[in-house]
């Protein structure tokens, strides 16, 4: 790993990388989330199946994600625009959590951390939001990168 901060340039200024000299290379990013319950309200949810009164609450998580992904470039300031190849987002209860996993993959010349970690981010948001009426003892946390690869540097938790 480099010491030095990629998007700072020697004059202390905001820089985006400039990643034309690199190969273009099959990229990939994993990384997850909790969206954590009161127990009582956890319960209330899966006996309802995770339907709320505005739909499903994890089909519009999962809606919610694949659309943040997609436009990362635009929320994340020095993020390049990538074309991307696949955007998967998986929910799962565990424990009275929701766990949320987001893959996203492309063949480009900079990775996708950035995407997979938004797109966490925004399915989080968005069960949050559809559940607060029942709640506003919600936790988002552990909100992490689990694994990337085809850079220079593989990563694995």
């Amino acid at each position: 790993m480099n010491n030095e901060l990629s998007h700072i340039d020697e004059a202390g200024n905001a820089n985006m990388v400039d990643v034309s000299g690199k190969n273009t290379t099959t990229r990939m990013a994993m990384a997850s989330g909790l969206v954590t319950f009161p127990e009582t309200v956890f319960r209330t949810l899966a006996d309802q199946d995770f339907l709320g009164a505005k739909g499903s609450i994890l089909q519009t998580a999962v809606i919610a994600g694949i659309q943040a992904v997609k436009k990362t470039a635009d929320l994340i300031p020095l993020c390049h625009q990538l074309s991307l190849s696949k955007i998967q987002i998986d929910i799962q209860p565990v424990d009275h959590a929701l766990k949320i996993v987001c893959t996203v993959k492309c063949n480009e010349r900079t990775g996708v951390e950035m995407e997979a970690l938004t797109g966490v981010s925004v399915s989080a948001l968005t069960i949050y939001d559809m559940c607060k009426a029942l709640s506003h003892d919600i936790q988002i946390t552990a909100v992490q990168l689990e694994e990337k690869t085809g850079g220079k540097n593989d990563f694995n938790r």
